[in-house]
């Protein structure tokens, strides 16, 4: 029985620029997969598009113009499509407005002077559920929310932690670091289809349902520091 073909990859573009807009879509539509649903210049267009649209992923740009910043809305366009992955697309080169967009529900940040090659990797990753964020970037969101922590505080996780294996624990301080899959893969001398299952199983243990989810959890409750 023949298999039916996979579902392209629906997008929402969301920049205040019409010809960036413009190129964007023919670089996406030019590639097996990507299909370009909507494009909007300002928060109102946005929401409107991601509401009637519904996209499996939305590439929002950071500076709308204005002063306008897509960061004021990105809440409201999870809420207009639900299932949507956000994936920032900006010429900013700014560390903490990338640490605010991960706080507020974007799955990942890329640089507008990365190669396209690079864009399509991240539309993956994200539409697949994976954080797509330089190291650096994410060491420093984990920073952030380890200091929220206080010591006096009980953690109510605690027997859902305790489930974990030291080898899961470590494959969550490695995911925590930024690595992908395959070099997850590579590191532990295991197969991609076992890193996904072990995944999975930690997910499962934790209550969490993806990549970002797993990476906040292990901040807050210090899961991917190894037991002694």
């Amino acid at each position: 029985m023949p298999t039916s073909p996979t579902p392209p990859i629906r997008v929402l573009l969301v920049d205040d620029h019409a010809v960036i807009r413009t190129g964007l879509r023919l670089l996406l539509e030019n590639k097996p997969g990507l299909q370009v649903v909507g494009e909007a210049g300002n928060r109102l267009d946005a929401l409107t598009v991601a509401a009637r649209e519904h996209p499996d992923l939305i590439l929002l740009d950071l500076d709308l113009g204005g002063g306008s910043s897509g960061l004021d809305f990105l809440p409201e366009l999870l809420v207009m499509a639900p299932a949507a992955r956000v994936l920032i697309l900006t010429g900013l080169h700014d560390a903490e407005l990338h640490r605010r967009a991960v706080r507020l529900g974007a799955m990942g940040v890329v640089v507008k002077d990365k190669a396209a090659k690079v864009l399509f990797q991240a539309i993956e990753k994200v539409h697949a559920g994976e954080v797509w964020l330089e190291g650096a970037v994410v060491a420093q969101v984990l920073g952030e929310l380890s200091s929220r922590r206080t010591s006096t505080q009980q953690d109510p996780e605690a027997a859902k932690i305790t489930r974990l294996t030291a080898r899961e624990r470590e494959l969550v301080a490695l995911v925590c670091e930024g690595l992908s899959n395959r070099q997850i893969a590579r590191r532990l001398f295991r197969s991609e289809g076992t890193i996904r299952n072990s995944l999975s199983v930690i997910f499962e243990k934790l209550e969490v349902t993806d990549r970002l989810g797993l990476v906040l959890y292990a901040s807050r409750h210090n899961v991917a520091t190894p037991r002694q």
